[in-house]
């Protein structure tokens, strides 16, 4: 039961990732309806009277402010999928590295922290890559994208075959979402 749930805006417009729990809540409660069933449980499409969703759209509009997109360890992360910048591998101990040492005047934005691995962290230190011989694999840059879902559960959610026929497809997102 803690399979996650895309919910979309009755425009058809993605609107929050919640727990099938709320979802269940939604379809009973009769403000939204099921637009994709989970094909994986085959067993167990049903809960009772209810099936098992994986995306509902709400019967009402919501109104929703663009979502300001927070800079944070988390979203860097999602920024970059993952992914250490320097050597290309994706592993648990992940940190964020300055690409310009705060010692040399580097700063906390967008366009100055990388997802990097331990390794090569340790490597890089407080120098500039290309003193190392290190090369990032790409300029690091503030995404212009802004889902109303959070960056995190938007980089996932493009990996559900369903679910990436109802999220938006920005242009300076990496091939790998």
């Amino acid at each position: 039961m803690n399979q996650e749930v895309l919910v979309l805006n009755s425009d058809y417009e993605p609107l929050n990732v919640c727990n099938m729990r709320r979802a269940i809540v939604l379809l009973y409660l009769g403000k939204a309806d099921v637009l994709h069933v989970d094909d994986e449980s085959e067993d167990a499409d049903q809960i009772g009277d209810f099936v098992i969703p994986s995306v509902v759209k709400l019967r009402s509009h919501v109104k929703r402010p663009l979502p300001e997109l927070k800079l944070s360890r988390r979203t860097v992360f999602a920024r970059d999928n993952y992914v250490c910048q320097y050597c290309g591998t994706s592993t648990k101990d992940l940190t964020i590295d300055h690409v310009i040492p705060k010692r040399q005047g580097g700063n906390a934005s967008w366009e100055n922290l990388v997802c990097c691995c331990k390794r090569c962290n340790m490597k890089k230190s407080d120098k500039l890559a290309h003193q190392v011989g290190m090369k990032l694999a790409r300029p690091p840059r503030r995404p212009r994208y802004v889902p109303y879902i959070s960056l995190t559960k938007y980089v996932v959610g493009r990996k559900n075959e369903v679910w990436r026929n109802y999220l938006p497809v920005f242009a300076d997102l990496p091939d790998y979402c």
